[in-house]
């Protein structure tokens, strides 16, 4: 049975908290990278960074629904998630635009366990982690490689 370990890439290209927005962007773009792992100064991951983060920019700022009551304005949705879309939305740095406590495997996980976490939780990457530190990445790619009789990943 494969395992992450298996099918991961171990080259990965990876940033930091404070890279710019238009150095990841670029990085996605120019490598074909569908999510970047986001490090801290002591190489933990602390996030990754993905197309959609990116894309997420673009979105209109939300415009909270209230209600008038005796001449007071109520909000009918959270101001926290409203803040939160914001400052996605006006994000110059990664950290500030990237997911938090990313979901991760083991170099162990099955690739059933990998397709499953990817499909229930609509990931394209997912970062290999093993006694804390980042080891690779499996993005759809490796899992669709496998079903391909010859095609390897990288070394």
């Amino acid at each position: 049975m494969l395992k992450a370990r298996d099918i991961m890439s171990k080259n990965v290209v990876c940033v930091s908290p404070e890279t710019e927005i238009t150095q990841a962007a670029k990085l996605l773009l120019e490598r074909h990278l569908n999510g970047l792992p986001v490090l801290d100064q002591k190489g933990l991951l602390v996030g990754i960074i993905c197309q959609s983060d990116l894309v997420f920019q673009q979105k209109k700022i939300p415009i909270p629904s209230v209600f008038t009551l005796l001449d007071g304005l109520i909000p009918l949705g959270s101001s926290h998630q409203i803040e939160i879309e914001v400052a996605k939305i006006a994000a110059f740095k990664v950290e500030q635009a990237m997911t938090h406590d990313p979901v991760f495997v083991g170099p162990e996980a099955t690739i059933e366990d990998i397709a499953t976490i990817m499909v229930r939780k609509k990931i394209h990457s997912l970062p290999v982690v093993e006694n804390g530190r980042l080891v690779g990445i499996v993005g759809k790619e490796d899992i669709l490689r496998t079903l391909i009789p010859g095609q390897k990943n990288e070394p």
